[in-house]
């Protein structure tokens, strides 16, 4: 690769819109394809890859968003430790905003608790070394994406012997969550479009289970619009032929056995818990990571007292629905009135993630949003 406009060509995508036309015609009946990442959602509204594709084929979202899968009592309980005077309380950005049952950790800040943001694990380890008086807590978010840079700070600040700095685990797994998705018979899919980035860590190789024992096709795509509709062609492709098969169309990134490195580093500093509860989808077995106890000086649930409390959603907000691909955001009564980016209920709508952020941000506020392209209009990308 050697500049993104390669993976934005418009006669290259007019090709394979043509061969997906090709194809959607043979299997006739509606499909629906589940993209697992929040990324792949955000790129699908962004260059009106929906748009693009015959009406048979829909894109059902998937709980591939770390923010928006975080429960209530999660980040009530981090919003206590942050409420510690003796704490920095440290997180990325996504996660300032999200509603709480009472407040989030921006007007936590503003109530005067000493909440930062940062871009790494390895910042808020900076930021323990130059404040020895305090306790410097990481807000630990995210799939198998961002816990190997999470482990490997844990690594470090033991090498380094830091004592005042610690973690507030919410690291989840992606193959227990599909699992799940895949047992609810509510849920009728036809395919998957794997995520990219958690692929880079774990390999492509963890989602055989889904060929083999679920008979469905998945195809690991990168975030580009040449990517994702290549992902879709080549998704096609094995339906058209009845193969289910796990297929790499990110192989200039992922590997079939993933980051050795990575993986070790994971494994060294977590272990997986017995279940961690989700948004939408409920307690899921083996689905969380927590600090190993050879490591528990950095964790911050040993440390500090949290509350521990499970909490409801508001009634009003379906983001527990729309995860779990059931609801599409329009079909929430608040979307778009009550609950916008401005004044979120619902973490869907907070995260650069979430797929209501996305049907918001790129305008699309009913059912009525997608129109079908014309089979000879010209393709612009």
């Amino acid at each position: 690769m050697k500049y993104v406009d390669e993976f934005r060509e418009p006669k290259k995508a007019e090709a394979l819109l043509w061969e997906i036309q090709k194809l959607g015609k043979q299997l006739e009946k509606p499909l629906k394809i589940m993209e697992i990442c929040g990324g792949h959602t955000h790129s699908i509204f962004k260059y009106g890859i929906e748009n693009m594709l015959p009406d048979n084929i829909e894109f059902i979202h998937g709980p591939g968003c770390p923010v928006c899968v975080m429960p209530k009592g999660r980040l009530d309980d981090a919003i206590a430790i942050s409420q510690n005077p003796k704490v920095i309380f440290t997180t990325f950005g996504d996660a300032m905003r999200v509603p709480g049952s009472k407040y989030s950790l921006l007007q936590a800040k503003a109530q005067g608790a000493d909440i930062r943001m940062v871009y790494s694990p390895l910042d808020s380890l900076k930021i323990a070394k130059e404040n020895p008086d305090k306790e410097v807590v990481f807000f630990a978010i995210g799939f198998e994406t961002t816990a190997p840079s999470t482990a490997f700070t844990v690594l470090q600040a033991a090498a380094e012997n830091v004592k005042n700095f610690s973690l507030f685990s919410n690291h989840v797994l992606v193959i227990p969550a599909l699992q799940a998705l895949l047992d609810n018979p509510d849920l009728q899919l036809d395919g998957f479009i794997g995520p990219g980035h958690v692929s880079m860590v774990i390999g492509s190789e963890p989602y055989q289970f889904i060929a083999q024992e679920y008979h469905k096709p998945i195809v690991v795509s990168g975030f580009e619009p040449l990517d994702i509709l290549q992902s879709v062609w080549m998704l096609l492709q094995q339906l058209v032929e009845g193969r289910c098969e796990v297929e790499n169309q990110y192989n200039r990134l992922v590997q079939e056995r993933g980051n050795i490195n990575a993986l070790e580093a994971m494994n060294k500093v977590f272990e997986v818990r017995e279940t961690f509860e989700w948004r939408g989808l409920g307690d899921i077995p083996n689905s969380g990571l927590k600090i190993r106890a050879e490591y528990a000086q950095f964790d911050a649930e040993v440390k500090f007292t949290v509350p521990g409390v499970k909490v409801a959603d508001h009634k009003a907000c379906k983001c527990g629905e729309i995860l779990k691909g059931v609801l599409k955001p329009w079909q929430c009564k608040v979307f778009g009135t009550a609950c916008t980016p401005e004044t979120p209920i619902g973490t869907c709508m907070v995260s650069s993630e979430g797929a209501c952020a996305a049907y918001y941000k790129y305008g699309r506020l009913d059912k009525f949003a997608k129109q079908p392209i014309a089979e000879k209009e010209k393709v612009t990308v």
